[in-house]
């Protein structure tokens, strides 16, 4: 690591109690401070986790065995619909911007975002919408039930409910679009002297490359939501065909937004493992400049990707070849990405605590939901799987087991720089073991069921689906049970402060910025930028 001034800042001796720290309620309310606001992100989308954890314990009740047991087929598309939406918008991207309040102003030498206010802005933007989204349960009709990809014309025939949908995906793409503007100007303007872009940790920069997805993609999904609520109220005819439009044109202009979105859920979490593997294996990290070009390269590609999730449109060959080959190009940034992360371990002095463990299941499940991604790039093959139980095991490969096991990963490794106390490792590896079985056998009897021929979204199913459909159930509650094991028995003693104190550098091969902070990280750090040795190699991670 570069030469620091001790803690990086020498604010200890005069800041002992959290000076200008706000007691009470008005502290949450109109927070400023990065890691007030991170917490409360963090809080609110395991909120949402739980939330849409419940809906998707719903759906495997119902698909516990054929036949209809406990919901009508209305409301099963109900739980379908809102458990993407509220997954994706209010759990896995929240979280990742949590992330992003907490560590990056700590990893690169800043006193906080750059934009205060309205970092405090978009998060309280979050607590309308989701509660809309949430209480269009109770609207007439119920809950949005056309998918989380809102298609047309479903959605032009929905309830009221609907309306509501809209509206509360418009306030979550005003509050990601802010936050992406924020970090954007942090990470720009805000790192210390000597701390070029090519020196800054890992995380810093998938951060920056996903927040100028957003500000790109976010647009296009407020403009499919809008002309679906114009074509509802105000007799445009932008997707109904009866009016001259087209309803495959909503498919073009979502996945236009849907597919980057992907990596907007992905990319930040290759930041969290590219910290965390290092740290365990007691290297650098392996090719640092290749993984830098390898996220600005899958984020260029995104782009270009969007329609092989319409293979069965009606799309000519000559499309259906090009939207192929440019799927399986990219493959090839996120394969380069795979290779230095076990490049990275290779001959390393590796210890398996919590956090690696994380690590590695990661790169482990993530990797084979790469694959199967890479399986469905093919058209021919995807014209059969379409719409099957496959695509739901593929994405859930790629987004709880990358997404949410990054997630976690992150929190036992920087938890103890949160809350000042580590957690117990016992419980730590109860959490990944027990998570990683329940999860695989959860979603790997899917392929199979998709192979097989059984569709999404369906309540209901023929006999010969039955088997495999019960140990998914099995399963999905037993991963269900486990993230509120993690909750209760790692996350709340953590926040209360019960456990052994936290050095201020508790993994021995960790390196970066945030570990030259006292443990907890004090309210106010970096009041001084920390001078970094210009001529040091990179921060690592």
């Amino acid at each position: 690591m570069s030469a620091v001034l001790p803690h990086g800042t020498g604010h200890e001796a005069d800041h002992d109690h959290d000076h200008h720290a706000p007691a009470g309620w008005r502290r949450w309310l109109y927070a400023t401070n990065h890691k007030d606001i991170g917490t409360m992100y963090l809080l609110f989308s395991f909120t949402m986790l739980m939330v849409g954890g419940v809906l998707a314990l719903l759906i495997r009740a119902e698909l516990f065995q054929p036949g209809l047991q406990f919901v009508n087929p209305e409301l099963f598309n109900q739980f379908t619909t809102m458990h993407g939406l509220i997954m994706v918008f209010g759990a896995i991207m929240p979280a990742f911007v949590g992330f992003a309040n907490w560590m990056i102003p700590l990893q690169i030498g800043a006193a906080d975002m750059a934009f205060a206010r309205m970092n405090n802005l978009s998060f309280w933007l979050l607590i309308p919408a989701a509660l809309m989204l949430v209480g269009s349960f109770f609207m007439p009709g119920g809950a949005p039930a056309a998918g989380w990809t809102l298609y047309a014309p479903l959605t032009l025939q929905m309830g009221p409910s609907m309306d509501a949908g809209i509206f509360a995906m418009h306030i979550m793409g005003a509050s990601s679009i802010m936050g992406s503007i924020n970090i954007i100007v942090t990470i720009l303007n805000m790192r210390a002297p000597g701390m070029t872009l090519m020196k800054m940790p890992l995380f810093a920069w998938t951060w920056l490359i996903t927040a100028y997805l957003l500000i790109a993609v976010m647009p296009v999904l407020a403009g499919a939501i809008t002309m679906t609520l114009t074509d509802r109220h105000f007799g445009t005819s932008f997707f109904t065909p009866a009016g001259g439009g087209d309803p495959v044109m909503y498919q073009h202009i979502f996945w236009f937004f849907g597919h980057p979105e992907v990596y907007i859920m992905i990319l930040p979490a290759f930041g969290i493992v590219s910290a965390i593997i290092p740290a365990f294996a007691r290297k650098r990290l392996f090719g640092y400049t290749s993984m830098v070009y390898a996220t600005a390269s899958i984020a260029i590609l995104s782009f270009i990707v969007w329609a092989h999730h319409m293979y069965t449109t009606g799309m000519p060959v000559t499309g259906q070849l090009f939207f192929m080959y440019a799927t399986m190009l990219i493959a090839v940034p996120t394969g380069v990405k795979v290779f230095n992360w076990i490049a990275t371990m290779w001959r390393g002095s590796m210890t398996f605590e919590t956090p690696m463990l994380w690590a590695v299941g990661f790169l482990f499940v993530f990797t084979m939901g790469g694959f199967t991604g890479l399986i469905l790039a093919m058209a021919p093959i995807d014209i059969q799987l379409q719409d099957t139980y496959y695509v739901v095991a593929h994405f859930h490969y790629v987004l709880v087991a990358g997404s949410l096991f990054a997630l976690f990963a992150g929190v036992y490794y920087w938890g103890p720089k949160w809350t000042g106390v580590m957690y117990s490792e016992t419980r730590g590896k109860i959490h990944f073991w027990l998570s990683l079985i329940f999860f695989n056998v959860t979603f790997f009897p899917m392929h199979f069921l998709g192979l097989a021929g059984m569709p999404r979204r369906y309540a209901d199913y023929p006999m010969q689906f039955a088997d495999f459909n019960m140990i998914a159930s099995i399963g999905a509650f037993g991963f269900g049970l486990m993230q509120v094991y993690f909750f209760l028995f790692v996350v709340v003693p953590m926040m209360r402060g019960k456990g052994e104190k936290a050095a201020q550098k508790p993994w021995e091969g960790a390196e970066g910025l945030e570990w030259e902070v006292p443990s907890p990280a004090p309210f106010h750090t970096f009041e001084q930028p920390p001078k970094l040795d210009v001529t040091a190699t990179r921060v690592i991670g």
